[in-house]
């Protein structure tokens, strides 16, 4: 009996420790790596209608970016038109620091002299771009961004796609700040540029 109760309180020892260790590997990603934020982001290169543009660019300056396609029928015109009236909301000192981009993951359809009027449709200094599906790709990949194309059979436009809707800040050093869901208010977004703006 005394050799069980040994073994047995030997086995709860056991797990209690295993289990320290787990939550204690759980926790320190979180304290070092700012939730995994400084794992997204990086510098592209990507397609504008007046030529080539990279992140880096923009050094200096707060970017706004969002990932979409011009063709997108609801989630990104009200996305756009959020961050459209979130820098309008900028003093122009303000607006000045920061620099919208809207990338669209649909190449074949949305070329950059169509992105150029489309993008400033909705902010005149918003740049449009997208470039090599792999190009693209690869930003989506790094940015924690998705998209999918859908087939939509008949209809006239060939088919759709489903993505996510963020906005994507990055700071004047061009590192990924944060990333802002879908349905934030403008005066949100105002929020989190100028506390960018306020430690460049």
């Amino acid at each position: 009996m005394t050799s069980f109760s040994t073994l047995r309180n030997l086995l709860i020892l056991t797990l209690c420790l295993l289990t320290g260790l787990a939550v204690a590997l759980y926790m320190s990603p979180k304290k070092s790596g700012n939730n995994g934020l400084n794992q997204l982001g990086g510098d592209f290169t990507l397609q504008s209608a007046a030529g080539p543009v990279s992140l880096s660019d923009y050094r200096g300056k707060v970017v706004a970016m969002y990932i979409g396609y011009a063709s997108c029928p609801d989630v990104c015109p009200t996305s756009l038109a959020i961050m459209s009236q979130a820098l309008k909301n900028l003093n122009p000192e303000e607006a000045a620091g920061v620099q919208p981009v809207f990338i669209s993951v649909d190449p074949e359809r949305d070329t950059p002299e169509k992105l150029a009027q489309y993008s400033n449709f909705f902010f005149p200094t918003m740049v449009g771009l997208t470039g090599e599906r792999s190009a693209i790709d690869d930003i989506v990949k790094r940015y924690g961004a998705f998209y999918k194309i859908v087939d939509m059979g008949d209809s006239a436009m060939g088919y759709a796609v489903d993505h996510s809707s963020r906005t994507y800040l990055i700071d004047q050093q061009g590192q990924f700040s944060k990333a802002l869901p879908h349905g934030t208010p403008p005066d949100g977004v105002v929020a989190a540029i100028r506390e960018l703006l306020a430690n460049g």
